[in-house]
Order: structure tokens, then C-alpha cells, then sequence
């Protein structure tokens, strides 16, 4: 009797969606390429690729492929092309997941681009393309259409910015003489160049007047996937792009293009308050601030910046054209950490006026002489005999120096105030409540150290900021949960009285003094407003202590004169690096973009 046997089919492979990945498991995925690097020699035998993928889940995945043989890796074009991986295994790098090629790994390529046949680059004998391989890329090619800009860096040549980084698809026409250890191309053949960078050249180089041009620079080295591959004929691209040439008129451009040298030789750049981009060029290194983080970030024109969507951060080299406020004493304000909102420091006759109501109730003596003060009461002359109380914080049952001691006043008004804060540590104004001492209403100081007052989140109207830094309420959230005085006794070290760590004790949420400026940039391609939204940092200056020191205000005013000089044309301005990041703003049903500066600082030199 004659046997049958029958193959078992082989069984489907299931993809695993890039949020349910497990270190030490081999997987099988699928997703969008958002970066690669094209084949290079890594330093042992193998070549190396780099990719990274994101799929519906919105995880992205760094992969890290090798092999001996080159074109067993995946064939990458472009951002947006669509991968499939079999046998990658899953481990953990620096707190983040990775894959690895692993023996058995195989992979398909496909365009990414919607309504492209489906078509894989890549020919692999362990990897049959099957109908569960269609579907997976037709459903990512929907989905990437409108979550991912495929093409984000691909540009045509007429588009073409100064000081920017791009992919260009292109035809080679002609080469010039090399050296004996670079690579020549066949002339003909379609191109795609990765990370070519645009940079402005004077047309004569001894003229610093001179016109300039626009030339594209492939640096060494694969950082940020620089490269060139050749494009296959079938490639969706070349066929858009020979599409494209077949309708130029060659002998129009050659005529264009030599009556505009022609008529370039005998003119020269008008003068205009304008930023020239060449010598954002030739003067980058000049520039008045630097950067204290996010160095590898590329620069950004304003241009290609005001054509994105947020949040995104970016690096620009701009000249600050203006400025606002103009009075830079108005752009302390204070910040609330927990709420976020902005309001202006009170003024000291409004202090006063607080002090003075408060000062019309006399001090409960029953109140006096706690473990954690001694009390002393006098009357003032005039005044209708108005009374104070100060009272004298202990350290484990001892007073302190004089510079170590901190002094709670019940009924002084504000120059007494100060005058007892140039005499102890701090100060804070108090009065007589049912049980024990308490805190003034909040839009008074909850502690006077020298001449800066601390406060906590006022009463006054919020300021509407011309930031769109925080959202307008009628005032602050009250974010603030007082306590006893008493709990001046937890404070571990009663020799510093820090404001944060009183603030604390007091379940005060201390605001903090801030910068906020709007900074108008121009670098030549755009004009962006941005906001500065800072304490200390950037100017090097404390914004808690401008306000009562006159040689901090000058030097902010220097400053500012340095870096945005009054009475000359734009382009004798030094130049700014600085980070920028964009987020949206609603409000009812208005959305707009706004821009603030962040981990950027004045350079030495300047200060």
C-alpha cells in the first residue's frame, strides 16, 4: 500500500507591534523608516547599517544591522520607505530597547510612498513575501501618509535654503578630476544624496561686497546618514524625476543662466537693513551667546522653521533685531512652579499698604514667649501709639548671632522691615491669629532676606502675559497650603533660613523671579518672535536682585546694547546661538505656535 505524505505549511509569521517588544526575545517587525544610515564598513570585517522604525504605536526602534556581504542589507532610499525584519533580536542599550541582526535574520524593502507598486528591493531566499506581507505594508503606507513627512528632507534645487542639510534626488551629468582614493560614479546614473549641506560662497572671493552663490557640500564620515547610493531605474523617483526632465527647456535655462552672469558683473548688492546670509557664514563663530546643551542638534533656518508643525526644538543662528520690553525692569516678573502662571512683583507702596492694614490690630501677648521665640514689644512715637512685636527666632532653645537669627514682626511697616533685615538673616511679617502667629496675606512677602522679598502665590490680577508663556486666569491657583508658624521648628539648618526651605516648612509654593522678554530674530531667511523665560541663566544675572541693585541693572543694559545695539543697521549686530523649542497654544478657539528659548547663556566675553 503506497504512502502519502503530506509538507506541513508553513506557518504564518506574526509581527510584533514595537510597544510590546521584550528584551531577549527574536522577533519579527514591521515599520516606517524614520532614519538610516546607507551600508558602510564598520571597523571589523562586516558592513553596518542603522535604522530606526516606528509603527502605529508610535514607538520607535534603533536597529543595528550587520553582514559580510553588503547588499544583503536592507536597500534604503528614503525616509518613509516601509521595512520588514525577521529573526532581529530584542536587547536593552542604555536603558532603551534595540535590535540586532542575528544569525537567520532576513529583511524586505519597500517605497514607502502611497499608490506605489508593492514591490520588495530585497531578494531573500528565507523570506517569502506573502499576503499577511502586503497587507502589513499597505496599512503602514496609510497610516505614515498622516502621521510621518516622508519626504521631510528631500528637496528640489530651486527650493534649496543657505545653512541647511538636505536629501537630493538628481541626475549625474558630468564629474570633476578626483584623486586616486575617492569614488567615481558612471555618468548618467541617478543619484541620491543624503545629508548634503548648503553653504553661501562669494562669487569672488577677494570682494567682501561680492555677490554670493549657493553651493551643496557632502562632508565625510556617515554622521546623520551622509552618503550617495545609486537609484535603479524602476525606482518610483527616478521615474517622477525623469518625468520632470523630459519637460525642460535645456537651451532656455543655459540662455537664462548666462544672461544672468552677464548682468551680474556690473552690479553690485544695494544696501538694505537686511541680515546678509553670507556672513552668517563667514561670522558664525562670532557669536555673543552660546549654548549649554543639545550641541548635535543641526541649525534651523527661521524660514524652514515657520513652516513646521510643534513641538519640535531646534538650533538657530539669528541676529535679534528688536526686543520687548523696553524698560527691562519690566520684564522681571514672577512665576508660579506649580500653576505656571505669570504676575507682576508688587510694588513696595502696595506692600506697605498691606503692612499698614495688618498694623492696626495689636499684638496678642498671649502669644509671646514660645519655645520657638523670644518676644520684645515696643510703641512707636506718633503714629497713635502703634505697637511691634518682633520676635526672635531660637536654634534648640538658643538665640542665635544676630546674622544667623531670624525675626517674625507683628505690625511693622515696610522700612522697619528693612531695616530689621539689614540687621538679622531674614524676616518675615506675621500677626496674631486665634491660636498662634500667621502668615500676612500672601500678596505680602512671606520672608524678607536683605532687600529681596519672597513670595508665595499672590491675590493680585494675573498679568496677561504678551509671552502666551502661561494661561490667563483672573489670579493665581492658590497652590499654596499654609501651616503653622510653629513649623519653623522642623527646619533642620536654622543657621541658613533658606527661602525654599521656609517656604516648605510654611507649605508656601515659593514663586520664582524670572525674565520674560520676546526676542524678534532675524537671520536673513525669516523673522521669528521668540520668548525668554528665565531666572538666572541666560543673562547670568539673578532676576530676584535686579530690581534693588543698580550695578545689576546697568549690567543688563549693557548687555542689551551689546547684543541688539542701538543706532546701527542690523547687519553690524553680532550674531546669536540659541535653542529654541515650539509648543501650541489654545485659546478658546484660537491655535497658535509659539517659540521659547532655552539652555542658551550670554558668552563670557559679553559679560
Amino acid at each position: 500500500m503506497r504512502q502519502f505524505f503530506l509538507q506541513a505549511p508553513v506557518p504564518p509569521y506574526t509581527y510584533t507591534p514595537l510597544n510590546l517588544l521584550k528584551d531577549g526575545t527574536v522577533v519579527s517587525v514591521c515599520g516606517v523608516v524614520k532614519f538610516f544610515k546607507p551600508p558602510y564598513l564598520s571597523k571589523g570585517t562586516d558592513y553596518c547599517s542603522v535604522v530606526t522604525i516606528v509603527d502605529q504605536t508610535h514607538v520607535k526602534l534603533t536597529c543595528m544591522l550587520f553582514s559580510r556581504n553588503c547588499e544583503t542589507l536592507p536597500i534604503i532610499y528614503k525616509v518613509g520607505d516601509i521595512v520588514c525584519f525577521r529573526g532581529l533580536k530584542i536587547q536593552a542599550y542604555k536603558n532603551e530597547l534595540q535590535g540586532i541582526s542575528t544569525r537567520g535574520f532576513a529583511s524586505l524593502t519597500f517605497d514607502g510612498t502611497l499608490g506605489a507598486p508593492v514591490v520588495s528591493r530585497t531578494l531573500s531566499k528565507s523570506f517569502n513575501f506573502t499576503a499577511q506581507d502586503y497587507n502589513m505594508v499597505e496599512t503602514l503606507r496609510t497610516w505614515a501618509s498622516t502621521h510621518i513627512s516622508a519626504s521631510s528632507n528631500l528637496v528640489q534645487l530651486s527650493n534649496a535654503e543657505p545653512m541647511q542639510y538636505y536629501d537630493l534626488t538628481c541626475q549625474l551629468l558630468g564629474k570633476a578630476e578626483v584623486d586616486g582614493v575617492s569614488f567615481l560614479l558612471k555618468i548618467g546614473s541617478f543619484l541620491r544624496i543624503y545629508s548634503l549641506h548648503t553653504k553661501l560662497q562669494p562669487v569672488n572671493s577677494e570682494s567682501p561686497t561680492s555677490l554670493v552663490r549657493l553651493e551643496f557640500h557632502l562632508h565625510g564620515g556617515t554622521s546623520y546618514g551622509r552618503g550617495i547610493r545609486v537609484l535603479p531605474e524602476s525606482n518610483y523617483d527616478v521615474n517622477q524625476l525623469k518625468k520632470s526632465l523630459e519637460s525642460v527647456d535645456l537651451e532656455a535655462i543655459q540662455t537664462s543662466d548666462d544672461t544672468y552672469q552677464s548682468d551680474n558683473e556690473n552690479c553690485s548688492s544695494p544696501e538694505s537693513d537686511s541680515v546678509s546670509l553670507y556672513e552668517m557664514e563667514r561670522c558664525q563663530q562670532l557669536c555673543a551667546t552660546k549654548l549649554t546643551d543639545y550641541h548635535c542638534l543641526e541649525k534651523t533656518s527661521l524660514c524652514a522653521i515657520l513652516k513646521q508643525s510643534a513641538p519640535r526644538q531646534y538650533r538657530i543662528i539669528a541676529k535679534l533685531r528688536s526686543y520687548m520690553p523696553r524698560r527691562l525692569l519690566q520684564s522681571v516678573k514672577l512665576l508660579c512652579p506649580k500653576c505656571h502662571l505669570l504676575q507682576e512683583v508688587p510694588y513696595d507702596e502696595n506692600v506697605d499698604k498691606i503692612l499698614q492694614d495688618a498694623s492696626g490690630k495689636a499684638p496678642d501677648y498671649k502669644l509671646h514667649g514660645t519655645p520657638l521665640y523670644d518676644s520684645e514689644v515696643w510703641t512707636t512715637k506718633g503714629q497713635e501709639g502703634r505697637q511691634v512685636a518682633v520676635h526672635f527666632v531660637k536654634n534648640d532653645g538658643i538665640l542665635p548671632h544676630s546674622s544667623e537669627c531670624l525675626v517674625l514682626i507683628e505690625g511693622g511697616r515696610l522700612c522697619e522691615i528693612y531695616k530689621l533685615s539689614s540687621m538679622f538673616h531674614s524676616v518675615i511679617p506675621v500677626k496674631s491669629g486665634p491660636e498662634d502667629l500667621e502668615l500676612l496675606d500672601l500678596a505680602a512677602p512671606f520672608l524678607i532676606r536683605g532687600k529681596v522679598c519672597h513670595y508665595g502665590d499672590l491675590k493680585f490680577l494675573a498679568y496677561r502675559s504678551f509671552t502666551c508663556l502661561v494661561k490667563v486666569t483672573p489670579r493665581c491657583n492658590q497652590c499654596s497650603n499654609l501651616k503653622s508658624i510653629q513649623n519653623l521648628s522642623t527646619i533642620p539648618n536654622k543657621r541658613l533660613w533658606l527661602p525654599s526651605s521656609v517656604a516648605e516648612a510654611l507649605g508656601i509654593v515659593p514663586l520664582q523671579y524670572v525674565f520674560v522678554m520676546t526676542f524678534t530674530f532675524d537671520d536673513g531667511t525669516g523673522v521669528l518672535d521668540v520668548y525668554l523665560k528665565d531666572s538666572d541663566k541666560f543673562f547670568q544675572i539673578p532676576a530676584s536682585e535686579v530690581l534693588t541693585d543698580d550695578d545689576l541693572q546697568r549690567n543688563l543694559e549693557r548687555i542689551m546694547n551689546v547684543i541688539c545695539p542701538p543706532g546701527i543697521k542690523i547687519d553690524a549686530y553680532p550674531w546669536l546661538e540659541c535653542l529654541i523649542k515650539s509648543y501650541n497654544v489654545t485659546s478658546g478657539t484660537e491655535h497658535q505656535i509659539c517659540y521659547q528659548i532655552f539652555d542658551t547663556m550670554v558668552a563670557e566675553d559679553i559679560l
